[in-house]
């Protein structure tokens, strides 16, 4: 029998990682915000039916526990292990006898979307991979058993239909742990029934974002983001390339939709390049994720490069920086938090989608914005057919064991506000592996004990380790102009992308809708420009200013790094109808030159990202 897909590189338990310094601090903060207490101030959470309730029992509580459970595990919290142990159980508890795990009755099966039980089969792989419960294993194969059975009858449809592949993840894990011939046939089926996302990009010429109002499957930000991975993890199956489907798909948006930050935007459905138009928070978590898949799967530094992108700008740059509000959509271009005018610059999203606070225009993302940080640290190292890899450099730590010895390596940095890195590895005597590195992309050159290694590249060295060694990494990061929509351009060093930050004034809303309080700190926030936006770069000097790294990692007020850079005041309107959003590109300049400073894009709340080249 063959499995669905054959990993290159494989993730450790969270058992095996520790995170250290500021990625730490910053899952810290994760676990006192919402995510820590979504049980206890969200009634979708606190009184779904998946735990006897009554709220929602579809996505919500399986997208939070995706999150939660190895954001607890990572920190050792035990007051999080519970919570989650306590919903865990009660899912586990209630599943039927037949294996149906989902919170409807039986007459209600055939119309339940099955969406939701490929999502708490994820969910269960990532309990028993934490906490190694064995009776996930158990709840898990009897809902694929049972969703095997399901789809011969009832056929998949909607959300299931769009994201049937996220289903290889859980029957892969099932299938290396206890490989029957049902799983690769429930496997085969599902790829017969599901969307065909590959068929969809060999003719695809949908070049356009779509027209506001119009809602698509097919376009939906948050499926494509997910279906980078679609072709990859059936690629066992097939015997395909990993990775062609991907890098093509991939390619094709960023070419019509993407962004210096190397995300593509959707608000909710595709929406082109403009500064303006937005992003939803679910799709960069998802597009991490797929990444980091894709790259377990493949072994192409290109999607962790992607992750990093993604995980150092557009991820801390959407959640506030006590990560206890968080927005549905994002602007590059972003003057203001408030309330747009009918109709907003949204495709489909509503006029608060760029609020931050507990379920600004739709609630999914208050539930799924958990995962980005949690399995970012997840992916810090990966296990290697000879040793161990450093995927992402970022302060972490591994304990495992190699043959019969333990190793542990240690990374110390501060990448990506510094450019230094430093391994140090634990052993006993004799202790023989390989040891790789993924050296960034987006570097302009780096040297590994002195010695110059290509950024994109996997450093790597097999022999005899001595217990304390150490491995230090020198990164050359400067200031390189990126060019954006319609001739604007931002300014990028290393993974960071830069913007102009904007002074604002926030004003707490605290409010009830639909039964749901919205109360300090988890209540909205609109928040207003304090100071003038309208510039541009006046010529190409950049220069680095580097500051201390605080209590908060991505710090509007005290940004651990910033770029000095010429700007000038530009004639800049409105966007059409609206008084709180600015146009998709500026007049003339008509001031004199400043010097500013620019901070990373993820320490920004109001910004400029994109601005005009105003002279030399």
């Amino acid at each position: 029998m063959r499995g669905m897909y054959e990993p290159r590189y494989r993730f450790f338990s969270a058992g095996e990682m520790a995170p250290r310094g500021w990625l730490r601090r910053q899952l810290e903060i994760q676990a006192a915000g919402l995510s820590g207490h979504l049980h206890e101030v969200w009634p979708d959470v606190r009184d779904s039916a998946w735990i006897g309730g009554k709220a929602e029992g579809w996505e919500r509580v399986p997208y939070w526990l995706d999150g939660l459970i190895p954001l607890a595990w990572l920190l050792r919290d035990e007051r999080l292990k519970a919570v989650a142990k306590r919903y865990m159980d009660a899912i586990m508890d209630a599943q039927s006898e037949d294996g149906w795990i989902c919170p409807c009755r039986k007459e209600e099966r055939a119309h339940y979307d099955t969406w939701a039980v490929i999502l708490i089969c994820k969910v269960l792989m990532v309990y028993h991979q934490c906490s190694g419960a064995a009776r996930a294993v158990e709840a898990a194969y009897r809902a694929m058993r049972n969703l095997s059975d399901h789809i011969q009858v009832h056929t998949l449809f909607n959300w299931g239909q769009s994201r049937w592949f996220e289903a290889m993840l859980p029957l892969q894990w099932l299938w290396e742990l206890r490989p029957e011939p049902w799983m690769e046939e429930l496997a085969v089926t599902m790829h017969a029934q599901g969307f065909s996302w590959r068929s969809m990009f060999r003719a695809w010429h949908d070049q356009e974002p779509d027209a506001h109002g119009v809602w698509r499957h097919q376009t939906h930000i948050v499926n494509l983001m997910m279906a980078l991975k679609s072709e990859a993890v059936v690629s066992g199956l097939t015997g395909e390339d990993p990775d062609a489907f991907a890098m093509q798909m991939y390619t094709d948006l960023l070419k019509y939709h993407g962004t210096p930050i190397g995300h593509i935007q959707g608000d909710e459905c595709l929406a082109g390049k403009s500064p303006v138009r937005g992003t939803e928070l679910c799709s960069i978590v998802e597009a991490m994720y797929s990444c980091e898949v894709l790259f377990s799967i493949t072994g192409n530094p290109f999607w962790m490069d992607l992750v990093e992108s993604l995980g150092f700008n557009s991820l801390p740059a959407t959640i506030s920086e006590d990560m206890w509000t968080h927005q549905y959509d994002q602007m590059l271009n972003q003057i203001s938090c408030t309330i747009q005018q009918e109709p907003p610059v949204f495709g489909t999203n509503r006029t608060d989608a760029n609020l931050f606070g507990l379920e600004p225009d739709f609630g999914c993302c208050t539930a799924n914005f958990s995962q980005g940080w949690p399995k970012l640290a997840m992916s810090a190292f990966m296990r290697t057919e000879e040793g161990i890899l450093s995927a992402v450099p970022v302060p972490s730590q591994v304990h495992t064991r190699i043959g019969d010895q333990a190793v542990s390596i240690a990374l110390d940095t501060d990448y990506p506000f510094r450019d230094n890195m430093c391994y140090t590895i634990r052993c006993g005597e004799g202790a023989c592996f390989e040891f790789a590195i993924r050296i960034p992309g987006g570097v302009r050159s780096a040297a590994v004990n002195g010695q110059s290694v290509q950024p994109g590249t996997v450093w790597k060295e097999k022999r005899a380790w001595k217990d304390g060694e150490t491995i230090d990494v020198k990164l050359e990061m400067q200031p390189e102009w990126v060019q954006g929509y319609a001739g604007l351009r931002c300014l990028r060093r290393g993974p960071l992308v830069f913007a102009l930050p904007v002074p604002g004034i926030s004003e707490a809303w605290e409010y009830v809708k639909d039964g749901v309080e919205r109360k300090m700190p988890w209540c909205d926030y609109l928040i207003r420009p304090a100071g003038e936006w309208r510039y541009g770069f006046a010529g190409d000097r950049a220069e680095t200013v580097e500051s201390e790294i605080r209590d908060i990692p991505f710090s509007r007020k005290y940004p651990p790094v910033q770029l000095k850079v010429d700007m000038v005041r530009v004639d800049w309107d409105m966007y059409p109808g609206q008084s709180a959003v600015c146009a998709d590109l500026p007049g003339n300049a008509i001031g004199e030159k400043v010097s500013m400073l620019l901070s990373p894009y993820g320490c920004t709340t109001l910004r400029m990202t994109l601005m005009p080249q105003c002279g030399k």
